[in-house]
């Protein structure tokens, strides 16, 4: 006989899985998760929603201004001495007017970012003040005042440098100032380092009037900085209000700049629609 094997019985099928596996509700080598941190307020700079936009006329226009001021530079020079041309500080602003402008033209073409407010308004202050103080004590002088020292040499030519820089160029900067950039950029805290050129350029003045012999024809550029003719003191106390007006001005150029309108502002679309408050 055979031994009869008993079936083998049926292999129980696997238990289902869940669809979302399990995974302890503690965890002891992992340290505690901090609170939320805080995340500090940002400004997002206007480039990142306003696309960029090309002002070609305002370019074209400084750089006029910019051609116009670089040319009274080289009338004076060329009918005077470059050394003493070049030591005025009507030259030296316009000079500094022409560079920030053509920069400033080729910024507005190529729809970049302006120049820094500081900077523009300082060459702004300084055109201005110089062309205040040459209508105010420079032009009822005796003998007449003259950045060549040689008056009346090339009438024609000096005529038109002085006109333009002394009146043209200076209005053509504030109305660029006024017109064409931006308000409220400048601040208070600027007025100060704006005083720096005009306490350098005394110092250079009453340097070269020491060093120069006193034989030498205008060792002092302007009437009023003239120390061998006054003596220091006086000259010193004219300084001291030029300066205290300098700064004046400085304070009122923030001033309009905060209260100005807003010539260049635009409807620009940046893609985002603002509706009214529900409720």
């Amino acid at each position: 006989m055979t031994a009869e094997t008993s079936p083998i019985p049926p292999t129980p099928p696997p238990p289902p899985q869940s669809a979302t596996p399990s995974f302890p509700r503690e965890i002891p080598d992992l340290p505690a998760v901090p609170g939320m941190p805080v995340l500090m307020p940002s400004a997002v700079p206007a480039a990142a929603v306003v696309p960029p936009v090309r002002r070609p006329w305002a370019a074209a226009y400084r750089l006029l201004i910019a051609v116009v001021a670089a040319g009274a530079v080289a009338l004076e020079m060329l009918t005077g001495p470059p050394l003493r041309v070049l030591s005025h500080v009507e030259i030296q602003t316009a000079i500094a007017l022409a560079l920030v402008l053509a920069l400033s033209a080729r910024r507005a073409w190529t729809a970049r970012r302006p120049l820094p407010a500081a900077l523009t308004g300082a060459v702004t202050l300084y055109v201005t003040t110089a062309a205040l103080i040459h209508h105010l004590f420079l032009t009822a002088t005796s003998p007449p005042y003259s950045i060549t020292g040689s008056p009346g040499t090339h009438p024609l030519w000096q005529s038109t440098a002085g006109h333009l820089l002394h009146t043209a160029l200076p209005l053509a900067a504030l109305l660029d100032w006024l017109l064409l950039t931006a308000p409220a950029r400048l601040h208070l805290r600027q007025t100060a380092p704006w005083m720096l050129y005009p306490l350098a350029y005394l110092a250079f003045c009453l340097t070269r009037g020491a060093l120069l012999p006193p034989t030498e024809q205008d060792r002092y550029l302007y009437p009023f900085l003239d120390a061998a003719r006054h003596g220091y003191k006086h000259v010193l106390g004219n300084a001291l209000l030029l300066g205290l007006a300098c700064y004046g001005l400085g304070l009122l150029l923030v001033v309009l700049d905060h209260v100005r309108p807003n010539p260049i502002r635009r409807a620009a679309r940046t893609g985002f629609r603002l509706r009214p408050p529900v409720g």
